[in-house]
């Protein structure tokens, strides 16, 4: 049977490893973003499609470089969770 504290710990480690997972890309993200509206407003071109192609590039960079770290924290996760299920199980 889960007991509650078991299943706070589990959503705690899973809201820790949902942030821990997303602020890189999302960090890359609004960099690339602030970069390309000071760009914008410097330069008083307002193409809606100018911040399109290089946030998906830094995007894209940050996966490249820093993939293994996520798919490893992943996995980190995956297994914790397997190793969870067999305190549910338990009698």
């Amino acid at each position: 049977m889960l007991e509650p504290e078991l299943a706070v710990q589990i959503g705690q480690i899973a809201l820790y490893n949902a942030l821990t997972i997303s602020l890189p890309l999302l960090g890359a993200g609004m960099v690339v973003g602030l970069i390309i509206s000071i760009f914008q407003t410097a330069t008083q071109i307002q193409e809606q499609t100018l911040t399109f192609a290089p946030k998906v590039a830094a995007l894209i960079m940050v996966l490249f470089f820093g993939g293994h770290w996520l798919i490893e924290r992943l996995m980190t996760f995956t297994l914790e969770l397997w190793e969870f299920l067999v305190h549910v199980g338990a009698p």
